[in-house]
């Protein structure tokens, strides 16, 4: 599993761990039923707290996106594949949200932004 720590960032460092993982799960790269590290472990090659990846766990946890068998360790639920098309489509609206309003706080209008978004939907 692939997580990177940005200590400068603002962001909390569990919801960090939490955004990186729950990627990984909506993508598919970590796959259902799959273990995740355990808390100790993790925690030492991320070079944080384990109650700090306790924390993150706990949350993927309460969104259903892990199951922690006690005992056994953390594993990725199952997950319902309209559920995780549904989550995908909900990130890439908050970010197509995020870059409109960063294109109007330029001085771009409207018409500026749908020609720049159909100059990249025709380039990829």
């Amino acid at each position: 599993m692939h997580v990177i720590i940005n200590n400068s960032s603002m962001i909390p460092v569990y919801e960090q761990v939490v955004e990186q993982i729950r990627q990984q799960i909506m993508l598919g790269t970590l796959k259902e039923g799959e273990g995740l590290p355990s808390v100790r472990s993790f925690a030492n090659e991320l070079k944080i707290s384990a109650l700090t990846v306790k924390k993150a766990y706990d949350k993927l946890e309460e969104d259903g996106l892990v199951v922690t068998v006690h005992g056994k360790g953390s594993y990725v639920a199952a997950t319902d594949s309209g559920l995780a098309a549904e989550a995908r489509r909900k990130a890439a609206e908050e970010e197509l949200s995020l870059a409109v309003s960063k294109a109007k706080l330029a001085g771009l209008d409207n018409d500026d932004i749908r020609e720049i978004l159909e100059m990249i939907l025709e380039e990829g």
